[in-house]
């Protein structure tokens, strides 16, 4: 079970890997020609669907790795690769594949509920942060840290909010390189966390690593 500086850790690494702040420009020009109302809408929908996406993961995630028969440790690897991959894209400040296609895209133009799909999910909740939600979650079966880890994603959600009500002064005050500095930051942080979850798999898949690395 983590204690306060693990749930802090956690926090940060998917505040990360949600990036709200890369997003505030794909944010403004989803919704552009939208109202204030609209706008304030569109946001919360945004924070709601995060919310609800990493809560179930967190509450079904080591349920779907048992129906699958995927192990904690391989699953650790793989959410480590896809996180290092991500990082790499934050670091060159561009929206990797993996939390949106171009076709994804190309379609969300033309639907209403954009605070849902593709706001909410894949661009900000997208496949590294539920990953990273299940593999916080297995650490411990006490149900209180399971409540921690929904609680850490629905504060995960307030900030998205914050950031998306907020994006139109946002972009004034940062501009797009200040926005891209912030991304390049948050992805450095990242790849240090995609790296920790992979050799931490490797270790538990082969335990001889841990004791060559020990000597």
């Amino acid at each position: 079970m983590l204690n306060w500086m693990g749930y802090l850790k956690f926090f940060v690494a998917l505040v990360g890997i949600a990036n709200p702040i890369g997003g505030v420009p794909i944010f403004l020009a989803l919704t552009a020609g939208q109202s204030k109302q609209q706008l304030s809408r569109t946001a919360r929908r945004a924070a709601q669907t995060v919310a609800g996406v990493l809560i179930v993961s967190a509450v079904a995630g080591q349920l779907i790795l048992k129906l699958f028969s995927i192990s904690i440790p391989a699953f650790r690897i793989a959410g480590g690769i896809l996180i290092l991959l991500m990082s790499i894209d934050m670091l060159l400040a561009r929206v990797g594949r993996a939390k949106q296609t171009p076709e994804e895209a190309e379609e969300a133009v033309d639907r209403e509920a954009l605070g849902v799909v593709p706001l909410g999910m894949p661009i900000i909740a997208g496949p590294a942060s539920i990953s990273t939600v299940i593999l916080y979650t297995q650490q411990s079966t006490n149900w209180r840290h399971v409540v921690a880890v929904c609680a850490v994603a629905c504060l995960v959600a307030i900030v998205v909010w914050i950031a998306l009500r907020s994006s139109e002064w946002t972009e004034r005050m940062l501009g797009q390189t200040g926005v891209n500095i912030f991304t390049r930051i948050m992805g450095l942080i990242l790849a240090a966390v995609g790296v920790e979850f992979v050799t931490s798999g490797l270790g538990e898949l082969f335990p001889a690593l841990l004791k060559s690395g020990a000597a």
